[in-house]
């Protein structure tokens, strides 16, 4: 009798390489890992060639990125999700199209199960299971970090017993998560919310101190609330997003010290590295305040936070997520223009932007001779606007 598969998703860290022969052992499964690149900056033949060194039958690598700027990064931007006012959601919003790929490769695999390398206090957990089964409610789901409840050291020891080689260390207990839009970086000393993050964590961003002295002015174009340009030059979505990524993180653009509200309803310290993700959300509010009106504003602001909830709490692929898509589809028609942005010293300041459809006349808001605004119609204005006001003033007397 044929054993049974289970689809891993793998991403070569210390849960899902212990994951491999913890699941060979405890369902007597074959494995078959998948490993989506979504920029993570890392060999991924190696993470291949490791995973079937460690035991899997088979190891699947796929390409995402594209995939993942275009119907994920950007319709979160366009949306101006970013959870607690923080929090750019970079991992949160990889973790469905990675669900996507594993229900797919089980389909194809002929795979009864799914499995991921979660912990029951984590996220990512409910991100996963509850993806998979929007896409795939028949197929089930295995997480071996939240069934065999061990610590972060007896995993390392665990590995260690079975000659699976992983990055973490007691001395370097780090959890790191990393794609294109940006990397999420917890677990050891940064589980005390009063220290100070050491340096060390940083990959992405200098510090302070070591930035240049002299900011940086760039030049971001837009269309229809899309990321196009940098100073003139056309780039494709992912190309955009590492480009950036390089010059704010130069100047020490991007870093996020957050303790947020797990969906799982506990406090989380979660370090934050999202150059690009930082610079972009800036300059798109900006531009939509040029180009939308006042009501428009802020009934999307209302619509950003409910977007980026849906994202956190792992309901991508859902029709409230699409509903929200269709209003936010129509408030970006007009969002196309350019927006200057000054990085210095760790800081992302808007400092112009213009548009062709731009609500700013300046011969109605400027001061000087080319002043065009009616300003005795304001008296009668007042007069209607405070009339209520006078009414209760007068029958309703202090």
């Amino acid at each position: 009798m044929a054993k049974q598969k289970v689809v891993l998703a793998y991403s070569g860290g210390l849960d899902t390489s212990v994951a491999i022969p913890w699941i060979k052992e405890r369902y007597d499964a074959e494995v078959i890992t998948l490993t989506a690149e979504l920029g993570q900056g890392r060999d991924l033949e190696e993470v291949r060639q490791k995973a079937l060194a460690t035991g899997a039958e088979k190891a699947i690598v796929l390409d995402g990125q594209d995939a993942f700027v275009e119907r994920f990064v950007w319709p979160a931007l366009r949306a101006g999700a970013i959870y607690e006012a923080q929090y750019p959601l970079a991992t949160a919003l990889a973790r469905p199209l990675i669900a996507e790929y594993m229900a797919n490769v089980a389909i194809e695999e002929g795979a009864e199960f799914v499995a991921h390398g979660c912990t029951g206090k984590g996220n990512d957990q409910v991100r996963f299971d509850v993806s998979v089964g929007a896409l795939a409610p028949d197929l089930r789901v295995i997480a071996p970090a939240r069934e065999w409840g061990m610590s972060r050291d007896e995993e390392i020891e665990y590995a260690a017993a079975h000659n699976v080689p992983v990055p973490n260390t007691k001395a370097s207990p780090y959890s790191v998560d990393e794609n294109l839009w940006g990397r999420s970086i917890e677990a050891g000393v940064l589980e005390d919310p009063w220290q100070e993050p050491p340096e060390d964590i940083y990959a992405w961003t200098r510090s302070v101190d070591d930035a240049p002295a002299a900011p940086l002015y760039l030049e971001i174009g837009f269309e229809q609330g899309v990321p196009v340009s940098i100073n003139g030059e056309t780039l494709g979505g992912k190309a955009l997003v590492l480009h950036l990524n390089a010059l704010a993180g130069e100047h020490g653009v991007g870093r996020i010290d957050h303790l947020e509200n797990r969906l799982v309803g506990i406090k989380s310290r979660e370090i934050y590295e999202a150059p690009a993700g930082v610079v972009l959300h800036a300059a798109h509010r900006s531009l939509e305040t040029l180009t939308l009106g006042k009501e428009q504003v802020r009934f999307k602001d209302i619509v950003a936070q409910q977007y980026a909830d849906i994202v956190y709490n792992g309901l991508w692929f859902t029709k409230h997520r699409e509903d929200l898509d269709a209003y936010v589809d129509s408030t970006q028609q007009f969002v196309s223009g350019t927006v200057r942005v000054r990085l210095h010293k760790g800081t992302c300041a808007v400092v112009g932007r213009q548009s062709p459809h731009a609500l700013y006349d300046y011969a109605l808001s400027t001061y000087d001779e080319a002043d065009q605004f009616d300003h005795q119609a304001s008296v009668g204005f007042i007069k209607v606007f405070g009339l209520p006001v006078r009414t209760q003033a007068r029958r309703q007397a202090r």
